[in-house]
């Protein structure tokens, strides 16, 4: 669903980090493809998680140099015929309250896979994930907050709270 502001993007699907989710898979055997479609219709199921990303602030005047964030708000999407994708929501500044897309690290192929294996019943081990956090995250800035969506706030939606898994 887009910002009401117009041409403002509050989240991103990241189709160009797919290769890396495939090559996770690989061992596993499970085949997936990626579902264009940024839409909750037709998920059999959803999860929200949250992946490790850095932000550089693109307005020009402002002097923040950037952060980095380790609960970057995360809807991954499970769709008939082995297809998924993940709705990653992006933050605002600080400084100047400008929306950021981030760059994500390894973390985004690593929850993703972890989570297509789990829904298809494959053994996985539960993944450690313990970066850091330098600062409290904060909720007034994080856009899956804001839609409810962020495992951080306790704004959760009904959808994604009652579907989390397909067991």
């Amino acid at each position: 669903m887009p910002s009401r502001k117009k041409g403002v993007k509050t989240h991103s699907m990241f189709t160009e980090q797919h290769s890396s989710v495939l090559e996770l898979l690989k061992t596993s055997g499970l085949k997936m493809s990626f579902h264009p479609v940024d839409t909750d219709k037709g998920t059999i199921c959803a999860k929200e998680t949250n992946v490790v990303g850095e932000f550089i602030c693109n307005n020009k005047p402002c002097k923040s140099k950037g952060w980095a964030s380790g609960v970057v708000a995360t809807v991954i999407r499970l769709y008939p015929d082995n297809r998924y994708n993940a709705r990653v929501y992006h933050q605002r500044c600080k400084k100047c309250n400008t929306l950021s897309r981030p760059k994500l690290d390894e973390s985004y192929a690593e929850r993703v896979a972890y989570r297509l294996k789990k829904w298809n019943d494959i053994d996985v081990e539960e993944p450690v994930y313990n970066k850091e956090s330098k600062e409290p995250h904060k909720t007034q800035l994080c856009e899956g907050c804001k839609a409810g969506h962020c495992r951080q706030s306790n704004m959760n939606s009904r959808f994604y709270s009652k579907r989390t898994q397909r067991k």
